[in-house]
């Protein structure tokens, strides 16, 4: 969840500001401080760190203006200790300094250990444990590569470590089950927990498997090393493929909304990629073996596509399929097999848990699916079969564009499953994404309508989302993106739950969202009657043949169903999605990047 950036560059090249830039660009993960520490030319450090937004930060260092050509930077997303300036990364002393990101499960066992010994602890991080280690072992005269190499061992728990040290010019970097990439470019030597934060900086870049130590050294190329000591073959190359554009909002006020206009764009670029391009041999690939049991495992906004893939899979292919929360997969015994299919959803490939339940079902041997957005991701390297959704870069923390994308490639998915063979374009699951890309732009130029409402209605105490079948899915995404980036109290239920304790709730200050698609579209108007009869506030989403619906809620949005028979609930989470967006846009919160939140979750 932390960002983390390194750095070695020439002679003229300011470490700050690289660091710096790099740190920008991982503002999306989420985070509550910042800070750097930088080797000046009498060889000593200078560690400068904030709370608060990097712009702190960087207005505390106009007071120093500190150069250097190598250095180490961090965003801090708490665990162990509050937020504090103390607590913040990087930390150090006058010969060793590192960053982190992840937890350190044994901690309260070594810090005990080494306070016998003498050690006196600073900060109530994790963090500082491994500051200690590495540094008890430097002062027994090991060198900086060792002293990591032999600390490192001694820990329990998913993490990346980047460290340096004062009497050398390089920086060691090392991983298990937490992000890490390298990269370099003319001299210049790169590390981070991010490649959005190299972006522009580097043609290529290193993927080191876990447990592989990282060695950046002025005027060497990076050297991969096992903890053994030996030259290690294990890490994965992979060219660069972010530019520029994806860091610019362009006339939107936010990327969130940028990122919710860019879908229609994004669903083309998808459409190519598994009609024409090389995603189609890449699902056929995928759908040889038809399982009697499908496992999809996800968190957050994932897991909720995973339920609209669950649909598709149970409905259209009669497959059982079980969708978990994968922070709880992994830990219930689940009744497994490998004859089973596991698919695992994450926009980052770098879900914490979901890389856990990964870990569980490849063990048994069970088939693995990746449906994520990054190339060469954790996720992406240790499933057998990768589905890439294509979204480009989200930046905005609440996700938009990358679930109605992995709710199309759940589908084709599906599609492909029937015939045992990849996409073309005379199937009609063709057809249909072309034509939900149609009325996507459509709805999209009723923007203006979901923004009044959402002026009228953004100071209501509380939301409840309703919507019955294929639909329910969407309440509950419709509820965590409000809740996410308003901050304002909202549920997601089954139409038919109402009765059972939620319709407490309802007064003349609660909203009752309800999601009409075409299926059971008079059960759920059964329901908003009972809103209605208490008095509730009623935004109607439905579609639009069913006249008889137009002034049933006191705020009416009809949709155009026809043609959708399968992706309805991807094309009315748009309104979700908009409409949350406004609601927080009257609220005042800071959209793309709102408090506690982190955009890839790489702790448990």
């Amino acid at each position: 969840m932390c960002g983390i950036v390194g750095h070695i560059g020439g002679p003229n090249e300011n470490t700050v500001d690289v660091i710096l830039g790099g740190l920008t660009r991982l503002e999306y993960r989420g985070y509550d401080s910042a800070g750097i520490c930088i080797k000046n030319h009498n060889n000593k450090f200078e560690i400068y760190k904030k709370i608060g937004k990097i712009d702190n930060l960087k207005n505390y260092l106009k007071e120093f203006t500190p150069k250097a050509s190598i250095g180490i930077g961090h965003t801090r997303w708490a665990t162990h200790g509050g937020v504090t300036d103390i607590n913040a990364h990087p930390h150090g002393n006058e010969d060793v300094a590192l960053i982190q990101n992840g937890i350190i499960e044994n901690y309260v066992y070594l810090k005990e250990k080494l306070k016998l010994g003498g050690y006196n602890f600073v900060s109530e991080t994790d963090t500082e444990v491994f500051l200690a280690l590495v540094n008890n072992y430097y002062q027994k005269g090991k060198d900086l590569f060792n002293s990591v190499r032999e600390a490192f061992v001694q820990l329990k728990g998913n993490f990346a470590f980047v460290v340096m040290d004062r009497s050398s010019e390089k920086i060691v970097a090392i991983k298990r089950g937490a992000p890490l990439v390298c990269g370099e470019k003319g001299g210049e030597l790169f590390v981070s927990s991010d490649p959005y934060a190299l972006m522009g900086q580097c043609d290529q870049l290193m993927f080191p498997e876990d447990e592989v130590l990282c060695l950046l050294e002025r005027g060497q190329k990076i050297q991969f090393f096992e903890l053994s000591g030996e030259v290690s073959t294990r890490v994965n190359v992979r060219k660069q493929s972010l530019n520029q554009d994806v860091s610019e909002k362009g006339n939107h006020e936010h990327f969130m909304v940028k990122e919710i206009f860019e879908q229609p764009e994004k669903i083309k670029n998808f459409l190519k990629y598994y009609y024409e391009g090389e995603g189609q041999a890449l699902l056929k690939d995928a759908v040889q073996i038809t399982p009697k049991k499908i496992h999809i495992a996800a968190c957050g906004t994932a897991n909720y596509a995973g339920l609209v893939i669950r649909n598709f899979l149970e409905n259209t292919n009669r497959i059982s399929t079980q969708v978990e929360l994968a922070s709880e997969f992994r830990y219930r015994n689940p009744i497994i097999s490998k004859e089973d299919v596991g698919i695992f959803i994450s926009q980052s490939g770098e879900t914490a848990d979901t890389l856990g339940a990964l870990e569980v079902c490849s063990n048994l041997g069970m088939r693995t699916i990746n449906i994520g957005n990054v190339e060469g991701s954790s996720q992406y390297r240790k499933c057998q079969h990768n589905l890439l959704i294509q979204a480009g870069v989200e930046i905005g923390v609440a996700s938009t564009k990358a679930f109605t994308l992995m709710g199309l490639t759940g589908f084709l998915y599906s599609q492909s499953l029937l015939k045992k063979d990849g996409p073309s374009k005379k199937d009609s699951s063709y057809k249909e994404i072309c034509l939900l890309v149609e009325r996507i732009e459509d709805l999209l130029k009723r923007a203006p309508e979901i923004e009044n409402m959402a002026q009228k209605l953004f100071n209501k105490k509380g939301f409840l989302f309703t919507g019955r079948g294929v639909y329910f899915p969407i309440t509950l995404e419709g509820a965590l993106k409000l809740k996410e980036i308003a901050y304002i109290h909202a549920e997601g239920y089954a139409g038919g739950e109402l009765k059972h304790g939620p319709i407490a709730l309802i007064d003349e200050d609660m909203v009752n969202v309800a999601l009409l698609g075409p299926e059971l579209v008079h059960k759920m108007e059964s329901n908003v009657e009972e809103v209605k009869a208490r008095r509730g506030t009623i935004v109607m989403v439905y579609p639009q043949n069913e006249k008889h619906l137009k002034n049933l809620g006191n705020f009416d949005f009809p949709l155009n169903f026809e043609g959708l028979p399968n992706l309805g609930p991807l094309y009315i989470n748009i309104f979700c999605q908009l409409f949350s967006y406004y609601t927080a846009k009257f609220k005042g919160t800071d959209i793309d990047k709102p408090r506690n939140l982190a955009k890839s979750v790489t702790v448990e």
